[in-house]
């Protein structure tokens, strides 16, 4: 573990190596530096947490040097604990096996050396970001993600679209990150410190100051609380700063997997749980992060229903999911918005790199109404394809039925019970638009051109074999998280209680109880399975259809003619992208028009060319006097002489 360091330090090196090789450096040497630096940051985070497990629950703390001197502490620390253990286990693994799946998808794009380099320190600013062992440290991190998506996402620079949707992901998390930062200066100013294992300590055995009233009618914790919040709404998409996410799909699709699964947008949620002895002190931010959490969820599943992009229905699926998180850790269930964190790892990643495998199938085509009838051509994709649809919908015994029903059980034990409805009809939503997805992209007959279909082909093993590899965690992984419900009388919750050390016992502020019987469990549990089935069953019977039945875009179309209003609306995103251009972008560019044209151009560039006019003119008449000629400079010394004596008389 004294090499802890090293884990993101070592992707952030072969971003550097890679960046100074130059345009000309070969393919199999970017290829071994570009898997070789995530690797061994793999390799290196694997010993660590075997390690880790001889002090287990202790936390273990490694200080590089002081960043600050001075009364204000600023160290640049590692801390591997329970929560950072498995942040890294899960940004070093699917990571990893995204770089491996990068190498087949990209391995004919221009810019390879330079993807690699982006992507390597992607996953090296992730790393720093889990593994800070202190706010700033952390924070670090947090803006190296927000770099980085700014350049994948704008990777093909040379379209219109990318460097745009690049530009809106960096714009909109700048209002978050201001946020973040003003959190931060408040935790400093009042306790001269941003390091978690003094303030969380000194939190949990004093509340006292944290709970006083501070500013804008919150007490002091609870004004942390929601800027550190506002800053996670932008990291992690939550309503209203939601809106970069999906344009975010402009970029190359590996890149689309590595911002939704293991970086960045969970980034959010990290935060919010190694937070969670501010939050317990501030339950009216912590109520409200739940809501708001439950209506992104529903907000962005609905959206969901109505696009035709593959990569858009994922894109918006995360959005919805990343809702569930913050709503289980607004309730207080920390451990179970980390456990859903885990299992949405394995089969987003494996659900986005399954669109890709079909999008490289396709020569670039995204649109799924021009695909269908891939399962032949595409085994190994549809399979996989269908394991991560089934573990995001809800369906035991994958992932994401366990993970899942645990928020859902968190709302239904705290008594929330709208809160739990909004994230059950959600559920049949999320089955419905992914299997949507399924049937219309392989079930059913090809849409597309007689050349593409022509050249339908199975993506390369490089490709495959991490989609097989994360097709296995969307099964198992939330085996780790079996409620008791389901453990017939064996310990349940195995990841619960191992994340149960990082939750901070504060003084006079019990931890949320979510507990109810079994037997209710047990019903709430049947009741969501069956709002999944019908959700899946439903988009069967409108999508599936044999070849050369009608057709699933035929179906949209008979849903848009009952519906009009409704699906044009849900089409265009609720109008959300047209809202912000009226009310934000295009005042905000009048504004700056305005200061261009008036403030800039005429006042102060007018007064300050005015002024150099003036001295132009005085110099140029000076420079008439300046000939060279001796008898004309004695003239002018003569003439001097009597203006002095005449100016001597005057007085």
């Amino acid at each position: 573990m004294h090499l802890l360091w090293l884990i993101p330090l070592l992707p952030i090196a072969g971003s550097a190596l890679l960046g100074a090789m130059g345009g000309r450096a070969p393919k199999p040497l970017v290829t071994l530096v570009g898997l070789a630096a995530p690797g061994l940051s793999l390799a290196l985070a694997a010993a660590a947490l075997v390690r880790y497990m001889a002090i287990y629950p202790s936390a273990y703390e490694q200080t590089l040097y002081a960043w600050t001197a001075g009364p204000l502490r600023l160290d640049v620390a590692f801390l591997l604990d329970p929560l950072s253990a498995v942040m890294l286990g899960i940004v070093t693994f699917v990571g990893f096996l995204i770089h491996v799946y990068s190498v087949g998808y990209m391995g004919h794009e221009e810019g390879y050396r330079r993807y690699f380099a982006y992507l390597n320190l992607f996953m090296g600013a992730m790393l720093l970001l889990v593994l800070g062992a202190n706010y700033l440290v952390t924070f670090v991190g947090w803006e190296g993600v927000g770099l980085c998506s700014y350049l994948l996402v704008g990777f093909y620079f040379d379209q219109e679209i990318p460097p745009a949707a690049g530009k809106k992901a960096f714009i909109v998390n700048r209002v978050g990150d201001f946020a973040f930062l003003v959190g931060m200066f408040a935790l400093i100013a009042r306790y001269g410190s941003l390091r978690y294992l003094d303030l969380f300590p000194r939190l949990a055995a004093d509340p006292g100051p944290a709970t006083a009233h501070y500013a804008l009618g919150l007490s002091f914790a609870g004004f942390v609380a929601l800027c550190f919040f506002v800053g996670a709404m932008g990291k992690s998409a939550q309503i209203p700063l939601y809106v970069w996410l999906p344009d975010a799909m402009a970029g190359p699709t590996p890149v689309s997997a590595l911002i939704h699964a293991a970086t960045m947008v969970t980034a959010g949620v990290y935060m919010v749980a190694r937070s969670n002895a501010i939050y317990q002190l501030a339950p009216g931010v912590a109520a409200f992060m739940a809501v708001i959490g439950a209506v992104t969820a529903i907000f962005a599943a609905t959206i969901g229903l109505a696009q035709n992009d593959i990569k858009k229905v994922l894109a918006y699926s995360t959005v919805s999911q990343l809702g569930y998180m913050f709503l289980a850790a607004g309730l207080g269930a920390y451990t179970v918005a980390i456990f859903h964190v885990m299992t949405h790892a394995f089969f987003k990643a494996l659900l986005f790199l399954g669109s890709g495998s079909v999008i490289h199938a396709m020569g670039g085509e995204q649109d799924m109404r021009r695909m269908g009838g891939l399962k032949k051509a595409l085994p190994v994709t549809y399979w996989t394809f269908w394991i991560g649809a089934l573990a995001i919908s809800g369906i035991p015994p994958f992932a994401g039925f366990f993970s899942k029903d645990a928020i859902l059980a968190a709302a239904a034990g705290s008594g929330k019970w709208a809160l739990y409805l909004i994230g059950l009809v959600t559920a049949g939503l999320t089955a419905f638009y992914m299997f949507r997805a399924v049937y219309l992209t392989f079930e059913g007959k090809f849409r597309g051109t007689a050349d593409e279909e022509h050249h339908l082909h199975e993506s390369p093993p490089v490709m495959t074999a991490p989609l097989v590899v994360l097709a296995l965690g969307a099964v198992l992984a939330g085996f780790l998280g079996v409620p008791a419900a389901l453990s017939f009388g064996a310990r349940s919750d195995a990841f619960g209680r191992f994340l149960a050390p990082t939750l901070w016992k504060i003084a006079g502020h019990p931890l949320a109880e979510h507990e109810m019987s079994k037997g209710t469990e047990l019903g709430l549990m049947l009741l969501s399975i069956a709002v999944a089935a019908a959700g899946i069953l439903l988009a069967r019977r409108l999508y599936r259809r044999p070849a050369g039945e009608i057709t699933g875009p035929q179906e949209d179309a008979a849903i848009a003619a009952r519906f009009p209003a409704v699906y044009r609306t849900l089409a265009n995103k609720y109008y959300v992208d047209e809202l912000y251009d009226r009310a934000i972008v295009r005042p905000l560019e009048r504004l700056s028009r305005f200061f261009w044209k008036w403030i800039d151009g005429l006042l102060i560039d007018g007064t300050a060319n005015g002024s150099a006019s003036l001295a132009d003119l005085f110099g140029g008449f000076g420079a008439l006097t300046t000939t060279g000629n001796v008898r004309n400079y004695a003239l002018y010394f003569f003439l001097g002489v009597l203006a002095l004596f005449w100016w001597i008389a005057l007085s």
